[in-house]
């Protein structure tokens, strides 16, 4: 529920939040929804419930406990932002955040209207970074919501990226992910999508991290792009 991560772009990740329901055409092939009912069927306590939304509060103050400083993805396995959340425990979430501040956190969320609702009424530091899944052209709205939150770092993540965003408005976003789809019924990536972003994000002066191609089997594939790997991180283009 909280440990070393094997995501590229973090080290750690922390669940104080497990379960989630699906919310739009990236959603479809779920890799945490896959993984739950794996933990389930192994007896995990933690997956009791499978993929409904479970609060962890024992987790909360994790983090704490981690001495050495770490990048950490906030719910992996779910979204801090999900209606079934309450708001008390978020704020729980953030208070954790604030305390341990020798850690970076990455929160990711679909839910962008729910956190444009909610990002006046949160503590915010620099070492808080909010992002948004954006997996095409139909959820662009989520990055309009995302530039109402105060938040230092602002960040997009196109994973699974599923058709192109050739029209993207950087404007107060700090870094932007791209990943192709992995796993079973894995959707394909074009690699004109992929230098589409990475070009707006060096015309806009935006980090760019490019995680994977994926596949069913993303391993064979890697994450060369045009002959290199690209592992910007926001604090590399923020003045």
């Amino acid at each position: 529920m909280a440990g070393s991560s094997n995501i590229e772009w973090t080290e750690a990740t922390w669940n104080p939040v497990t379960g989630c329901t699906k919310v739009s055409e990236g959603c479809r092939n779920c890799y945490a929804h896959r993984m739950s009912k794996r933990l389930h069927a192994m007896g995990n306590n933690r997956y009791v419930n499978e993929f409904k939304v479970t609060l962890h509060h024992d987790l909360i103050n994790k983090p704490l406990e981690w001495k050495k400083p770490k990048r950490i993805f906030v719910n992996s396995m779910s979204d801090l932002f999900h209606k079934d959340v309450p708001d008390s425990f978020i704020l729980s979430v953030f208070d954790t955040m604030i305390e341990a501040s020798h850690h970076t956190f990455q929160v990711l969320t679909k839910r962008s209207e729910r956190l444009a609702e909610m990002g006046h009424k949160l503590p915010w530091a620099p070492n808080i970074w909010i992002g948004v899944s954006v997996e095409n052209d139909r959820v662009i709205n989520r990055i309009d919501h995302l530039r109402k939150v105060p938040a230092d770092v602002r960040f997009l993540s196109c994973e699974p990226l599923i058709g192109p965003l050739n029209k993207l408005n950087l404007n107060e976003i700090h870094w932007v992910i791209v990943g192709g789809e992995s796993g079973p019924g894995a959707r394909p990536m074009k690699e004109e999508w992929v230098t589409a972003i990475r070009d707006q994000c060096i015309d806009q002066q935006t980090a760019f991290f490019f995680k994977q191609w994926g596949g069913v089997q993303k391993h064979r594939y890697g994450r060369i792009l045009e002959g290199r790997t690209y592992d910007e991180y926001p604090e590399e283009v923020i003045h």
